[in-house]
């Protein structure tokens, strides 16, 4: 693993906290900003170092040994970027969700646009296998974003299998682990449980994602190893897929509420032009162009380090 100084792992939470504040925005994925941050293999590689080999190079090796297995400096850095942004975001980005979706999703728009490119030419060697792949792949996330929102369910084991399938999602580049949570009607649950430090829901949706991080991350680095221009393919596509969710301006079609807040399960995308209400475009546009441009600003810092 690499070597880093103190400012590095200050950097390496500052990622997190991007991450975070990507993953609580149903529609933006946290593994897209890892991967344009430069960190998303060694993050898929240090999950998957923890595994049942730890106890024995913790009982022969010591603890050292055993924290530098798993690349640990690293991850408490990350994961603290991460838990600072959802504590300290979840209730601004619910502000901005509720009352200025357009200019949120317009940042964003602009900021997926530009990963598309980021993380398609990592791609080597493009043949028709890549290009089929990235094609199924857009696809596939279409389709996810059209899936219909299920009921909330308060249930502990539901809210575990929730937690599990969306930490899946949210290290995919493209597929919003927050989106898997509003399909699966868990959303408004576990973001109010935040809000209002509920800890056994906390503690229950953490559990699921611990379960489900350590068992898709395995896959994740096996593709990696394995077929690397597919596995980036099938991201690009994923990427490109989502597009539909994150589109800023809808038409809404049906709502439904839970509790005293209303959500909306079903819209339909619009040109500005088409839409109901001030459509702020200028603005729309603006933002748009900052968030694809900090992809590249980004990019840059990086090569730079």
């Amino acid at each position: 693993m690499k070597s880093r100084r103190l400012l590095d792992y200050i950097f390496v939470t500052l990622k997190g906290m991007a991450m975070g504040a990507a993953d609580v925005v149903p529609g933006v994925s946290g593994g897209t900003i890892a991967f344009i941050s430069g960190i998303y293999e060694e993050l898929i590689t240090s999950i998957n170092n923890i595994n049942l080999s730890l106890f024995t190079i913790l009982r022969k090796e010591g603890i050292k040994a055993a924290w530098n297995q798993i690349n640990g400096n690293f991850l408490i850095s990350l994961f603290v970027g991460i838990f600072i942004s959802v504590l300290s975001l979840a209730k601004f980005l619910s502000w901005l969700l509720e009352n200025e979706p357009v200019l949120l999703w317009s940042f964003f728009f602009g900021l997926v646009v530009a990963s598309i490119f980021f993380v398609g030419k990592e791609i080597t060697k493009w043949n028709p296998g890549t290009v089929i792949v990235l094609i199924l792949g857009a696809l596939l996330a279409f389709f996810i974003t059209e899936l219909p929102v299920s009921e909330n369910s308060g249930s502990l084991p539901y809210l575990f299998m929730s937690g599990a399938l969306a930490i899946c999602a949210m290290i995919l580049p493209g597929i919003s682990g927050a989106f898997i949570l509003v399909l699966l009607g868990s959303y408004k649950t576990i973001l109010d449980a935040v809000h209002e430090r509920d800890i056994k829901i906390v503690a229950t949706v953490g559990l699921g994602a611990v379960v489900g991080l350590l068992s898709f991350a395995r896959l994740l680095k096996w593709m990696f190893n394995h077929y690397k221009n597919i596995t980036l393919a099938l991201l690009t596509g994923f990427i490109l897929g989502s597009l539909n969710k994150i589109w800023p301006w809808k038409k809404v079609l049906e709502t439904k509420v839970f509790g005293e807040k209303v959500v909306v399960v079903d819209d339909m995308n619009v040109w500005p032009g088409a839409f109901e209400g001030d459509n702020k475009l200028m603005l729309a546009i603006i933002l748009a162009i900052i968030g694809f441009s900090l992809i590249f600003i980004l990019e840059k810092a990086a090569s730079k380090k």
